[in-house]
């Protein structure tokens, strides 16, 4: 699944249009926000646009916001040079993270015949589930630190620091002889490192691209999709040849070279630290306004969307850990359950694509219906499965889920972008990636709880599928919410502030006209 995390195709700055000019004196046009969204002076449209969907777009803050109001301090990203190779290194890391955060179906069946071992263990499947639940959940939990971490200290130092915990976690993770180590070293390390150096990735391309964005957000996050096709494959092998321990070790490969990787984000913004520390290269922490901005959770609209999406995901990622487990009791090993994983992985990549390009069609907050639409399907793809009883029907489900699922992920951010405007979105971002995790770190393992004392995963899959239908019910409201909020803001009477501003240059306009007057009188005579 490349979750959220992996992303978000950017929508071009189409705001609303200005306010009609007062009757009466001309008043000089101020800047304004309307929904959230930056306004430049003289400009017709917002600063800044969102990052891609998987993706954290706080490149719209970092980078968009300084460069798209003309006269506003900050470099123009350079479209190329350099770049490229951000780009490149941001792919292999979306790739890496969820290349094995996705294959974790495979590595989840291993898991059960090593720490199994003849053992009649009730509750195994139940145990094991927790190590891949929370390590993705764990991705997803610290996006809200990572983005406030990455604002402090920059790109690089984060993502190269994250890199080198998670192989930490993974190494580690290839030592221990029981179930109950891997929470920790596999299910918390390993995933905060993933988390630590995917996000920078998302971030430091707004850095280098604004014009491109699009097409360069495009190819990063095919990444996952590349690693989810090849890696189950190759794991299999290993794993059939060298065991499940140095299958661990050689995916450290993966972070190792992600750790080189993330010394190629050369920043081009000034982070927060050298904003704050000046010349002297002290630092003080900013205001906590600026470290955290809740007022996003006062649009209602944002609101329903951020408590709306976690609660379809209980089930979203149940597919992912159980489904290779479920093939195996059901098919034995006549079948080659890591094609699965192929067709998702690759449905998946042509869901973003396809639905990506649809989304720019779409105005306004009305993409949410892209998310119910794409809620719907995932569930009942998800009670599907188990009516499956044909190798080949299954491989039909996972097609469908796949490219639905793609759907999901690549309207993320534009759907942000339309609730709470470019200046406030890579936070919002990040708080629904931490909502996130909780319902997908708990859902696996109450299927696999399921599991252990039905002997099959038929009543996990069904209700697995419940929660992305009511999910995507609950997300219908927002596009009918969006518009009423809309019709209120432009009602509102105009603040005190700017009332005083006009106030004063129809004063000085008057002023000037009633001293021509006295001038013409003057020279009259």
């Amino acid at each position: 699944m490349a979750p959220m995390s992996e992303q978000l195709a950017p929508q071009g700055a189409g705001g609303p249009a200005a306010a009609a000019p007062l009757n009466g004196p001309a008043v000089e046009e101020q800047p304004r926000r309307e929904n959230g969204g930056e306004w430049c002076p003289g400009n017709g449209s917002p600063a800044a646009a969102s990052g891609e969907s998987g993706a954290q777009p706080g490149a719209a803050r970092e980078a968009g916001g300084s460069a798209a109001c003309p006269g506003s301090a900050g470099p123009e990203p350079p479209e190329g040079g350099w770049g490229w190779v951000v780009m490149l290194a941001a792919m292999w890391c979306n790739g890496a993270v969820f290349g094995i955060q996705n294959s974790c179906g495979v590595l989840f069946v291993s898991m059960l015949q090593l720490f199994g071992g003849g053992a009649a263990d009730e509750q195994l499947a139940f145990k094991t589930a927790w190590v891949n639940s929370l390590s993705m959940g764990m991705v997803f939990f610290c996006s809200p630190i990572v983005s406030i971490f990455t604002d402090l200290f920059g790109c690089r130092k984060v993502a190269v620091i994250g890199a080198a915990v998670g192989f930490a976690g993974l190494l580690s993770s290839s030592f221990v002889s029981t179930i109950e180590p891997l929470y920790f070293t596999y299910g918390i390390l390993f995933a905060c490192g993933c988390s630590f150096a995917y996000q920078p990735s998302l971030v430091i391309l707004g850095h280098y691209f604004k014009k491109r964005l699009g097409l360069v957000n495009g190819i990063v996050t095919a990444g996952s999709s590349l690693f989810t096709v090849s890696l189950p494959f190759l794991l299999r092998v290993l794993i059939d040849s060298v065991g499940l321990y140095n299958t661990l070790r050689v995916l450290c490969i993966l972070l190792f070279v992600l750790f080189l990787a993330g010394f190629t984000y050369k920043p081009l913004v000034s982070n927060t630290k050298d904003k704050e520390g000046g010349k002297k290269g002290k630092f003080r922490f900013p205001p906590e306004k600026k470290i955290c901005n809740f007022s996003v959770f006062k649009v209602l609209s944002y609101r329903i969307w951020a408590f709306g999406i976690p609660a379809a995901l209980f089930g979203y990622f149940v597919p992912y850990v159980h489904l290779m487990k479920h093939v195996k009791d059901r098919f034995g090993d006549s079948v080659p359950e890591e094609v699965l994983l192929l067709c998702l992985g690759i449905t998946s990549g042509v869901g973003r694509l396809i639905f990506g390009r649809v989304a720019d069609y779409i105005p306004g907050a009305k993409k949410v219906y892209l998310q119910v639409a794409s809620f719907l399907f995932i569930g009942l793809m998800s009670m599907m499965i188990p009516l499956c009883h044909a190798f080949g029907s299954l491989i039909a489900v996972c097609l469908f889920m796949g490219l639905f699922d793609g759907c999901f992920i690549c309207i993320m951010a534009p759907i942000a972008f339309e609730l709470v405007g470019a200046q406030d979105v890579s936070q919002a971002i990040g708080f629904l990636l931490g909502l996130m995790s909780i319902p997908m770190t708990v859902g696996p393992p109450i299927a696999g709880l399921l599991y252990d004392h039905l002997g099959t995963y038929d009543v996990a899959f069904y209700l697995a599928g419940v929660p992305p239908i009511i999910g995507g019910v609950i997300l219908c409201f927002i596009p009918w919410v969006h518009e009423r909020q809309k019709l209120k803001e432009r009602a509102k009477p105009v603040d005190g502030e700017t009332t005083e501003k006009m106030l004063e240059n129809e004063r000085t306009l008057v002023s000037d006209t009633t001293e021509k007057s006295v001038k013409e009188m003057e020279s009259g005579f």
